[in-house]
């Protein structure tokens, strides 16, 4: 007859979490003394140490918008001024008023109007027949 074999006996210990969450890769940081010094005064108040700090306020909080490129800038001026010609003509029309509109004005709008709607499509020079 054969000996029944002893029962493992358990680890001890923390148990392994999961290997994809497990930190290894270190990002170095420079800062000045009079910076690390306010970076441990902010951990400190959230009971936390400086890296898990860091580490919390880069991944939770949302960054600034990248600066939008002048040429953006330029198209945008430019439609908020046929905007606001369209909703002043808009206004004018619904309070009863007769409203005379350059044919140049509203080719313009159209024309804009579509080159806009193609941009927010990322499609460029095609036409959009809707």
């Amino acid at each position: 007859m054969e000996a029944d074999p002893a029962p493992r006996k358990a680890k001890g210990g923390r148990p392994k979490g999961d290997p994809a969450a497990v930190r290894t890769i270190t990002i170095g940081v420079r800062v000045s003394a009079a910076e690390a010094e306010l970076l441990c005064e902010r951990a400190a108040t959230m009971h936390m140490k400086p890296a898990q700090w860091l580490r919390e306020a880069a991944l939770s909080r949302r960054l600034p918008s990248p600066p939008v490129a002048a040429i953006n800038r330029e198209q945008y001026v430019e439609l908020a001024r046929l905007a606001a010609n369209l909703n002043q003509l808009t206004r004018l029309a619904n309070e009863g008023q007769r409203v005379s509109v350059a044919d140049g004005l509203l080719e313009r709008l159209l024309s804009e109007t579509q080159r806009l709607r193609l941009a927010l499509l990322g499609v460029q020079g095609e036409r959009d027949d809707r």
